[in-house]
């Protein structure tokens, strides 16, 4: 079965966030991944994660000011300079984490913007950061969001994100596929990542509806980590869901599938 890491931003929050990396390990994964890591100095996660001796798959890009509603600014031409100094900062966490996949949040269409321009300005930012992070041997990703989570999202599906990373034409892109926001907008998950083939660089997942562990919704996640299986992707998959009580309580699944 899969590789799995742990999102410790939504898992284990019952300790404290350096104390998280440990609490991974000792439940059985080889990795977590952050949703953004930024509150922290890179040294004192990289220190978390080493003597908890377990990797960091991957962790977003500064997503502009998500307390007041952003989901990232890649698609929006006037915030250009603050994306380019996100990716330079996203650089020196990888760097001291050892960590070698970062993901874009695309950002939301600002209202009366014109989408085609949006989707002009999303790829160039994800073509510099592709360029950046490649010198860096830092893979980049690009994620989409379903309309019910954040409905001016820019990309909701895989076919426009891989609209995106083709407009960008960097071969140092890729797609982050999060089964859970494909099951919201309806996509026939196995067949979709099929078909973005070598592009799919992450996956990371939580059951539908409810957003919980595996087994709490309908998601058949046997046959679609089994076909991830057969695809011969060799990522990790990142459980990214909010446990539905204690964290350590909802980890049956990574008996079942591990």
């Amino acid at each position: 079965m899969p590789r799995f890491s742990a999102n410790i931003s939504t898992l284990f929050t019952e300790r404290d966030f350096l104390d998280r990396f440990q609490a991974a390990a000792d439940a059985g994964f080889e990795a977590v991944e952050i949703q953004f890591p930024y509150a922290v100095a890179p040294n004192a996660i990289g220190k978390a994660r080493a003597r908890a001796k377990i990797k960091v798959a991957m962790f977003n890009l500064p997503a502009g000011n998500l307390e007041e509603g952003e989901r990232g600014i890649a698609c929006l031409p006037e915030r250009e300079a603050e994306f380019r100094k996100g990716v330079a900062w996203a650089a020196e966490y990888a760097e001291a984490l050892e960590c070698g996949q970062v993901n874009v949040l695309a950002g939301m269409l600002p209202t009366g913007a014109d989408h085609k321009d949006a989707m002009y300005s999303l790829a160039n930012s994800l073509s510099y950061a592709a360029k950046a992070m490649g010198d860096h041997d830092i893979r980049v990703t690009i994620e989409p969001i379903n309309d019910q989570a954040v409905p001016d999202y820019i990309v909701h599906r895989t076919d426009q994100a891989m609209e995106a990373v083709e407009a960008a034409g960097h071969p140092n892109l890729y797609l982050q596929a999060d089964l859970f926001h494909m099951a919201t907008m309806g996509e026939d998950i196995v067949p979709a990542l099929a078909k973005v083939g070598a592009k799919l660089g992450h996956i990371q997942f939580a059951d539908h509806p409810g957003r919980h562990e595996p087994g709490t919704g309908k998601i058949d996640f046997k046959t679609i980590f089994a076909a991830i299986d057969a695809s011969g992707y060799d990522g990790w998959v990142g459980a990214e869901y909010v446990p539905a009580g204690k964290t350590v309580d909802g980890l049956g699944w990574l008996k079942d599938f591990a």
